[in-house]
């Protein structure tokens, strides 16, 4: 009889990002490296287990603005015309190495991963998010929401309409894709605050994750720290991270990811080729860009690096899975006897470590699924749904506030590169409040700009702005987009104040910012 579960969570965002008004964006290239380097690998490794007759069990969130650039038929039509450009250039490396076999073997296995994205992305009629409905709805993925644009909720704590917007806006935009409410959310940045965990149950919510200390910190202490959910007051269920089993995965340093045969991310075609000759394959204006075409392994800590071996990476992946699982077993057996109940290990990462960032991910993923099915009998993987179902007696307790990231306490979303930005999504959420309030029943296109205005404000408190400006990468991006989505919205607010909508202006907006055609102003109260 197996002593204990092992609950692996994959947390799949991107923030919005579509430029109708410009041909070639550098910043969507962030969602077409996703595509085909973690979403379109895990769709293949779910189709090769369900293929194999391997009952496995993954949660996975679908954010609303991921599910909304999956099935947006403009990004998918600019997708198709990436990953053609790609093809195109690793034909054109293949016969350029074919003087050097070390590097041909690579330039073939690109082509085919291509080649093998454009297949898949097809077959599922260029909208991945019915692939990922598709094996939720077989039983073997629990696909879970998060807030409406990955808005900070512990930041919003002045302008509670603005998170019970983000969580309805969200379960109707999960809705409409999946074809039923969601069972679970994965908080944005793990942010909680006590209380917010009454908006999800008026939403339907059954339980959410936080990051370790979240629990470890509640009151009362938690009988079995993180091994074990906990109910809120409300009773909502609240998980929270292991520590030990993320970190072997996750740190670059100490974690899988670091090996030295694995693929070194920092080395691609894009900016070591001659620039002539890549000229045509990275951004319109001659910036030099990734392509996700690498040729080398990590190596070690030095600029020298080795030529990449797939086979010795696929060897690698396959014993660290392996090490992890036995990790697990240890764990288990151990919590089994000193808890006297079957512990839960929830280990959650960012969905875009597995391919993007660690290009072997996949791979030791899958191969992890498989050994958990059939090389040991102590260990079984599980949805949170599936836990509760069978594990419905659980302490109750209030989490504390808490985030993950840097200090775990909000720091990277609050800081002096960021900090100015919240007294102005704060002002526009008490106006939009007020908006509701003086027009509950708009219509024609006075509803339109309120829903308009709605959908300005959620774009304008994605925590990915303030994430980007902390981390000092696109910062002048995330500062502009911050900007225009608030000034937009109080255009907008002055143009219905004064009975003088601009229809000219409404209409370019409802085209740029697209998102969420279902939403209705009205659940900002």
């Amino acid at each position: 009889m197996f002593k204990g579960y092992l609950c692996m969570v994959l947390h799949g965002h991107l923030p919005y990002v579509r430029h109708p008004e410009h041909e070639d964006f550098l910043e969507e290239d962030w969602f077409y490296e996703a595509i085909t380097e973690t979403y379109i690998p895990l769709i293949a490794m779910f189709e090769r287990l369900e293929r194999d007759k391997i009952n496995f069990r993954l949660t996975m969130s679908v954010t609303p603005t991921l599910a909304s650039m999956l099935t947006d038929s403009l990004l998918q039509d600019r997708y198709v015309k990436h990953i053609n450009s790609l093809i195109e250039l690793a034909h054109k490396e293949v016969e350029r190495t074919a003087w050097l076999p070390e590097f041909q073997k690579l330039a073939v296995m690109y082509l085919n991963l291509f080649a093998h994205a454009r297949d898949l992305f097809e077959r599922y009629h260029r909208n991945l998010v019915s692939a990922f409905k598709r094996f939720q709805d077989s039983g073997n993925l629990e696909i879970i929401t998060c807030g409406a644009t990955h808005g900070f909720f512990p930041l919003m704590d002045v302008t509670k309409p603005s998170v019970r917007a983000q969580v309805r806006v969200a379960v109707a935009n999960y809705e409409k894709n999946f074809g039923r409410k969601p069972r679970g959310i994965w908080l944005p940045e793990c942010g909680y605050l006590p209380g917010d965990d009454d908006i999800l149950k008026e939403n339907g919510i059954k339980y959410f994750f936080v990051d370790s200390h979240g629990v470890l910190h509640g009151t009362p202490r938690p009988k079995y720290g993180v091994f074990a959910p906990v109910y809120c007051k409300s009773g909502v269920a609240c998980f929270a991270r292991d520590m030990e089993s993320s970190k072997q995965v996750w740190s670059s340093v100490e974690g899988y990811p670091g090996d030295y045969y694995y693929r070194e991310f920092y080395r691609d075609i894009g900016f070591d080729l001659d620039y002539d000759y890549i000229r045509p394959y990275i951004h319109p204006d001659g910036i030099r860009i990734n392509t996700g075409i690498k040729y080398y392994r990590i190596t070690g800590p030095d600029n020298e690096k080795m030529p990449y071996d797939p086979d010795a990476a696929r060897e690698k992946a396959a014993a660290h899975a392996g090490n992890f699982m036995f990790n697990r077993e240890k764990q288990v057996e151990y919590l089994y006897e000193a808890l006297g109940r079957k512990p839960i290990i929830i280990s959650p990462y960012d969905a875009e470590l597995y391919g993007h960032w660690w290009f072997e991910g996949p791979q030791w993923l899958e191969f992890l699924i498989r050994k958990v099915a059939f090389d040991q009998k102590t260990i079984r993987m599980v949805t949170p749904s599936e836990y509760l179902a069978e594990n419905p007696r659980n302490q109750v307790l209030t989490p504390s506030m808490s985030s993950w990231g840097w200090k775990g306490y909000s720091e990277v979303w609050l800081q002096g590169s960021n900090d100015w930005v919240y007294r102005h999504l704060h002002k526009a959420s008490r106006v939009m409040t007020e908006m509701v309030r003086r027009n509950p029943d708009a219509a024609g296109i006075k509803r339109r700009a309120l829903n308009q205005a709605l959908r300005e404000l959620l774009l304008a408190q994605s925590s990915d702005w303030a994430f980007i400006m902390a981390t000092g990468t696109h910062v002048t991006y995330a500062q502009q987009r911050t900007k225009n989505h608030l000034l937009r919205f109080f255009r907008i607010v002055q143009d219905i104040a004064g009975d003088s909508i601009d229809e000219g202006f409404l209409k370019e907006l409802e085209y740029k910012d697209n998102i969420f055609p279902e939403i209705d102003y009205r659940v900002h109260q």
